[in-house]
């Protein structure tokens, strides 16, 4: 089965996935973009959706109850948050309504099964930005999650420009002055992170929370190494180094 087939059968008829229609390669283009909350509570979901969604470039830190997701929130910082309705401890509706009530912005998708209108107008009334219901495509998800990035971050284009260099989230290419770059996964979301924030400085801790998922090991020189990879690929003064502070484009 080509590794982007996800069917019905094999995840309790809850999600699915468009087959590949091409050879079956390993996808090299496949990189760590932003930080997601995955909220589910449901074993065999909560790993596709998090699998499926890793290999679209995303680090996902997966929690499985409505207190794990207040606790979640409220220490760390995320992109977007993927909230289930129906979990143990506390409902997501209520996990939705505290986040709000602390006048929190992380963006909120919902996915769930309660297809109901009441419950659609209920979750975007208490404050989500976008509703999912289950069974859906994965392709359709990331997609979802790609465009509330783009509302976050104030772009209506999907693709970021930056001078001469492009850069596609979808299809995780990157191209300077016309021709492809070959970038590592890692340094594909290095480098999308700072694009993200033109002119900012980021610290090497903030870098490694927006490319490394909960679990990871992260080598002490690990920013470092992926920063002198791009310098090679984009020019000694594309990356800047503030001193003792961090990096910015």
């Amino acid at each position: 089965m080509p590794w982007l087939t996800w069917n019905l059968r094999n995840l309790k008829g809850c999600l699915r996935r468009q087959p590949h229609h091409g050879p079956f390669t390993v996808n090299l283009r496949i990189g760590y973009r932003v930080r997601l909350l995955l909220v589910e509570d449901d074993q065999m979901i909560g790993e596709s959706v998090r699998q499926g969604l890793q290999q679209d470039g995303f680090a996902v830190d997966w929690v499985r109850d409505g207190q794990a997701a207040d606790a979640a929130w409220r220490t760390t910082e995320f992109d977007l948050m993927l909230l289930d309705l129906g979990l143990p401890r506390k409902d997501g509706l209520a996990v939705l309504k505290s986040l709000r009530q602390a006048n929190n912005a992380l963006p909120v998708l919902i996915m769930t099964a309660r297809d109901a209108v009441r419950d659609r107008v209920a979750g975007l009334d208490a404050g989500a930005d976008d509703y999912l219901v289950k069974p859906f495509d994965l392709d359709e998800l990331a997609a979802r999650v790609r465009a509330l990035l783009r509302r976050k971050s104030g772009r209506a284009d999907p693709v970021i420009a930056h001078g001469h260099l492009t850069l596609n989230p979808a299809t995780r290419e990157a191209v300077l002055s016309g021709t492809a770059l070959s970038l590592s996964p890692r340094e594909f979301a290095l480098l999308e992170a700072l694009l993200d924030r033109p002119g900012a400085v980021l610290s090497s801790a903030q870098l490694e929370e927006r490319i490394y998922g909960w679990g990871q090991e992260i080598e002490s020189n690990a920013i470092e190494v992926h920063i002198h990879g791009l310098r090679k690929k984009l020019g000694a003064d594309f990356i800047k180094n503030v001193r003792g502070v961090g990096y910015r484009v």
